[in-house]
């Protein structure tokens, strides 16, 4: 893993007094308002840029180990007050954090490695995410998070919702709720010049129609998932619910550390025996972790929180999909589409050791250190398997910037 500079990711508050003080700077152009509270009271804000009736809706912070997303919005609120032709006919508004309750949860803003990242991580259980919830629970139990998401979404009715997601490793690529034709070749162009590779396989949009490499459009509703086990379905999400206007949602992932791994379009030579090798060791990863919790879970009385319950909701999807990736390989398997379940699969047990050590380090659980040495190998194991190097801050933020500009641009000819 190649040494790092210092990156520094904003946090929630940083981020607010930023676009607090920019609407203080262009009060006739920009205004900063709450829209919402999280479910500890904590405010979500919406930052806006011009007046015009036609809408973009950039989202950041829905999943709170992201964090590039945060940056980028601050960036890009500053490109569209620079640059007039971005504001001629439409309006551009930025909700600061979908989530800041995790936010403040995942504390790794200036991650040196991937175990630096991992000790400090966080991300909730599915039904605690706000873009997600409303596949995994009733409407009458949606956190109040999504609520004020979806009530800007119909306030504003944008004719494109961008949502600024990450991965700790890998590459970029898009998801697209109705195809944008004309993206992917500037998302591409924007990625070689930063050198970013593109993810072409992304095991999380195994099957999914391809618009252009990278480029990936959700499946229309009623077809079939490609991993029946998984409690959420992006069709039932708040990606969606800007269609109920017109518009479509862009899903802009970019990696904190890339692999020149995950953009190799050749067919894998054995893609079944390699699938079972990996389902088979996510299974022996997830059950170590298992025990170490079924271990210390009677000395953890009163502990239940959302870092226990993300780990336990984490462990809990990996018998269902090591089941889906033996049963259900796509039929195009390619070596980047099998590098990507590798990375799943070492990703899924490490998050949730991750989660269930913070938990152990602060009962002071004599299972900690044990754990903290798992951590530490499996983060060392998928840095060198992927031979991670570090993405620059400016280069994550600059090309997220350019795909949501092109993704607008392109996206004006396609929305309802």
């Amino acid at each position: 893993m190649s040494p790092l500079p210092e990156p520094r990711y904003p946090s929630v508050p940083e981020l607010v007094a930023s676009a607090r003080s920019l609407a203080a700077r262009r009060p006739a152009l920009c205004s900063l308002e709450e829209v919402g509270a999280s479910r500890a009271g904590r405010p979500l804000h919406l930052l806006s840029v011009g007046h015009a009736r036609r809408a973009v809706l950039v989202v950041a912070g829905a999943h709170a180990n992201e964090p590039t997303g945060g940056s980028t919005l601050l960036a890009l609120a500053h490109r569209v007050l620079r640059e007039r032709e971005l504001r001629a006919g439409t309006s551009w508004h930025f909700l600061l954090c979908a989530d800041p309750d995790g936010a403040s949860l995942h504390v790794t803003p200036a991650p040196r490695s991937l175990l630096d990242y991992h000790l400090g991580f966080f991300r909730p259980a599915g039904s605690e995410q706000p873009e997600w919830s409303p596949s995994v629970l009733p409407p009458d139990r949606l956190p109040p998070e999504t609520r004020a998401l979806t009530g800007v979404i119909d306030a504003l009715r944008p004719y494109l919702q961008v949502t600024l997601h990450g991965t700790e490793l890998g590459g970029s690529w898009v998801q697209l709720t109705r195809d944008v034709p004309g993206l992917a070749e500037p998302f591409a162009k924007s990625a070689a010049e930063l050198h970013i590779p593109v993810e072409t396989g992304a095991c999380d949009a195994a099957g999914w129609p391809v618009s252009g490499p990278g480029v990936r459009v959700m499946p229309a509703p009623g077809s079939a998932l490609a991993y029946p086990s998984l409690p959420d379905d992006a069709r039932l999400s708040t990606w969606y619910h800007a269609h109920r206007h017109g518009g479509l949602t862009a899903v802009v992932e970019v990696p904190m550390w890339a692999s020149d791994l995950v953009d190799d379009p050749a067919p894998h030579p054995a893609p079944h025996a390699a699938i079972r090798r990996l389902a088979s060791r996510l299974l022996r990863d997830a059950r170590e972790v298992d025990l170490v919790l079924a271990d210390a879970l009677p000395r953890l009385r009163g502990a239940e929180g959302p870092l226990l319950r993300a780990a336990r909701w984490g462990l809990g999807l990996v018998p269902g999909l090591a089941a889906d990736w033996v049963q259900t390989p796509p039929a195009d398997t390619t070596m980047a589409y099998v590098g990507s379940v590798d990375a799943f699969g070492r990703r899924l047990p490490l998050r949730a050791a991750a989660m269930l050590l913070r938990v152990l380090r602060e009962a002071d659980d004599r299972a900690a250190p044990g754990l903290e040495q798992l951590v530490a190998s499996w983060s060392r194991a998928f840095a060198d398997r992927f031979r991670a190097r570090w993405v620059p801050l400016e280069h994550q933020v600059e090309h997220q910037s350019r795909t949501v500009v092109e993704t607008a641009r392109h996206a004006r000819d396609v929305s309802a």
